[in-house]
């Protein structure tokens, strides 16, 4: 792990364990998951892998309501 640097402020002794200790649980929490799979943020889950073609007919069917 890299160490952790206070660039602003002056933390008080109890933060700055706060702020450690939520940062080590989140480390441990990916750590015994393993590697992320899937997409690498939400951005990329919503967008489809293709978009899809219109039908023979799509042109008809385009002003109908949805």
């Amino acid at each position: 792990m890299t160490p952790i640097q206070v660039l602003h402020g002056q933390p008080t002794p109890e933060e700055l364990a706060t702020v450690l200790a939520v940062v080590q649980s989140r480390a441990a929490g990916r750590a015994a998951t393993g590697p992320a799979r899937g997409p690498a943020s939400a951005w990329t889950a919503r967008t489809p892998r293709h978009l899809p073609a219109p039908g023979p007919h799509a042109w008809r069917t385009s002003l109908w309501p949805r």
